[in-house]
């Protein structure tokens, strides 16, 4: 039986892992009376006990847990943004490719992807590994996500009595393209230069739904079929898969796999104005689910044990 502690636990991805863990009989969860979550000793011994330490923190707080580890054998799997393009850390989306896999799986060290960053990375990162796609071109990414990714506190702005008719509608930000996910999006898919990234957050839980659209300008050969069949070969698995049909009559929806844990691509458009589309949960394979399939690879498990798909 392999233990495992979640450094975080109260925040929305911790308590997603533990709600996913929380049944498994492979699995003991180490965790903290509340007088000592926050306890620096005490969480540096807890990480110091287990196989696997979850760490769902804000960037600094992850670089902290992670000096605070002594024991070589521990493995750790953050989800902060702090590690994702640290060429020493794995980073945890094994679809991409044997050798991503191969990583995480020999590696102690893990970084969970970024939630809208998983679903650009899904999409171009293939295109580009079949020279269909030039590592130069210039590509921009929209992205609709439900507001649990922001948090706590974005929860309690929605979610609260007094709340301000603003939030009824879409909401676009990040507007001076500056988002953290940048970083990831370019260096994981080897792209010259990093997207013109346009996210918007909406009136639902949890959910996303990710385009990045193409000119056929910009690819070195093929064209929508070429992309979807490198699609179909790249994703055959149970829990990222292509399929021909992830709008339903015409509608993408940002809720399509809401409270799941897999990821949905697919292609619309014509050859000559490509869509490439991705739907997915930010909380399942954009953040908890990814964190978890990362652990079932690294510990021999099934790769969907514990997993909603």
């Amino acid at each position: 039986m392999k233990k495992v502690f979640i450094d975080g636990s109260a925040g929305t991805t911790g308590l997603r892992i533990y709600e996913r863990l929380s049944e498994r009989k492979d699995l003991q969860i180490v965790t903290l009376p509340e007088a000592y979550r926050k306890d620096l000793s005490a969480r540096k011994d807890a990480l110091n006990s287990v196989d696997v330490a979850f760490l769902c923190l804000p960037d600094d707080a992850a670089r902290e847990a992670v000096s605070m580890i002594e024991t070589p054998s521990v493995t750790v799997i953050d989800a902060s943004t702090a590690h994702r393009t640290l060429p020493e850390w794995a980073y945890g989306f094994p679809e991409l490719s044997s050798a991503f896999e191969k990583k995480i799986f020999h590696s102690n060290r893990i970084a969970v992807p970024g939630c809208h960053a998983s679903g650009f990375i899904a999409l171009v990162y293939p295109l580009i590994e079949a020279g269909l796609l030039d590592e130069k071109a210039l590509l921009t990414c929209h992205s609709i996500t439900g507001y649990s990714g922001g948090g706590k506190k974005m929860i309690a702005e929605y979610e609260g009595a007094e709340r301000s008719p603003l939030l009824d509608a879409p909401r676009q930000y990040a507007l001076g393209q500056q988002h953290k996910h940048l970083k990831e999006m370019q260096g994981i898919t080897g792209l010259a230069e990093a997207p013109i990234f346009c996210p918007i957050v909406s009136d639902f839980y949890s959910g996303m739904a990710v385009t990045v659209p193409l000119f056929n300008s910009q690819l070195l050969k093929g064209n929508a079929g070429t992309i979807q069949e490198i699609y179909k070969e790249k994703y055959q698995g149970e829990i990222v898969r292509y399929t021909d049909t992830v709008d339903e009559h015409g509608f993408l929806s940002g809720k399509a796999l809401y409270g799941k844990d897999g990821m949905a691509i697919g292609v619309a458009g014509n050859d000559e104005r490509i869509l490439l589309l991705a739907t997915y949960d930010n909380l399942g394979k954009g953040a908890s689910g990814a964190a978890i399939e990362c652990m079932n690879l690294k510990i021999g498990a099934n790769r969907t044990e514990g997993l909603i798909l």
